[in-house]
């Protein structure tokens, strides 16, 4: 039995990952999980400077999750590349550098950097606001996904993954559009905007008024918007959203996803992927399946 995926070209030991944000750039989670046994390491958004992020607070707990709205806080890419890329390079696990910016120039600058280091995927959030179209995100209109893909992939020595936000009309046709643009695969999805209220102190929760709404609530939201991504493009998809178990990672696969990403389970039990990885080996055992690929998009 094996494990191992392929995705665009870079095989993992296994289909597990990290969402970007719930895993720092791996060094606060290596005390409490083996970075080894994990597919890759998918790291907190990069940026081409220094971002303070949002004014706080910034994190409220929901009903089945939590929302946040940290505004992709970031050192930059220069304290990136000398502390973050040497410290998960003495494991071995794929690194997937999680790339944010504000405008298109922004994201190449990140990309073209990371050319020449020893990285092995990007993910590209264009859940950012693009400052120039009026703060609108650049994965919310199907041209702009497209154009912010060819950019990104003149500059890219690596595979491109884009990360799509689900705050769209048609998750299929922003998939089609990043394929279009180059991707060589997707994932998705990304928070779902909320907001929270306190009714005792009349205001926001959040001094952003909106945040990220995830953890398991929006997993069956999550399961259907990679079915339908995983039906409408050819390039492989990771699968994201709500997963807090090796069954809703199943799901994800069996959906159509070639890997998963875990996210907000990993503040409440920080040995979660340790148990999703286990389970999918468990079950696929248990199952007859030789291979992950085997598994992948089966429902139909």
């Amino acid at each position: 039995m094996d494990m191992r995926v392929n995705i665009a070209g870079v095989e993992w030991k296994n289909p597990v990952t990290v969402a970007s944000g719930t895993f720092g750039s791996g060094a606060e989670f290596a005390d409490f999980v083996d970075l080894n046994r994990l597919g890759a390491v998918t790291t907190k958004g990069v940026a081409n400077v220094p971002w303070a992020g949002n004014p706080t607070p910034r994190v409220a707990e929901t009903y089945g999750g939590m929302m946040n709205a940290v505004g992709l806080q970031n050192p930059g890419i220069d304290v990136f590349c000398e502390r973050d890329i040497p410290f998960l390079r003495q494991y071995d696990t794929k690194i997937i550098v999680n790339v944010c910016g504000r405008s298109a120039e922004d994201y190449c600058e990140v990309v073209e950097r990371l050319a020449d280091e020893d990285v092995d995927m990007l993910e590209i959030n264009i859940s950012c606001p693009n400052v120039k179209e009026g703060g609108i995100a650049f994965g919310q209109y199907p041209k702009a996904a497209e154009e912010i893909t060819k950019a990104v992939k003149k500059y890219a020595a690596q595979p491109v993954i884009m990360k799509l936000s689900p705050n769209v009309t048609s998750i299929a046709e922003m998939a089609k559009a990043v394929e279009a643009g180059g991707a060589d695969a997707v994932s998705l999805i990304n928070t779902i905007t909320g907001m929270k209220i306190d009714i005792h102190r009349k205001s926001f929760l959040l001094a952003n008024k909106t945040g990220g709404v995830s953890g398991p609530a929006i997993h069956p939201i999550a399961v259907r918007m990679v079915y339908e991504a995983a039906n409408a493009v050819k390039v492989p998809v990771i699968g994201m959203g709500g997963i807090a178990s090796a069954e809703d990672a199943l799901e994800m696969i069996l959906a159509g996803a070639s890997a998963v990403s875990v996210g907000t389970a990993n503040f409440y039990n920080p040995a979660v992927t340790m148990e999703i990885v286990d389970g999918i080996e468990s079950y696929m055992k248990e199952q007859g399946f030789d291979t992950v690929a085997d598994m992948v998009g089966i429902v139909k």
